[in-house]
């Protein structure tokens, strides 16, 4: 099951929460205030290489030692 990043409307608590797909936020409510029905924030991810780069880096990144 993917996670899902949440914005409380009411006092912009972040929070994350494990569910299905096809779940919606009808029932899931703030940790911090109670409120209910938080914005699904858009996540970033990260893709790895195939060629043996490191996948924690963005694309045109290099790391320290390497050019």
């Amino acid at each position: 099951m993917p996670i899902y990043e949440y914005r409380c409307r009411k006092c912009n608590e972040t929070f994350e929460v494990i569910q299905k797909v096809n779940e919606d936020n009808r029932d899931l409510r703030c940790p911090k205030c109670e409120a209910d029905r938080p914005e699904r924030l858009l996540s970033a991810f990260c893709a790895g290489s195939a060629k043996g780069g490191s996948s924690s880096q963005a694309p045109g990144h290099s790391s320290p030692g390497h050019s």
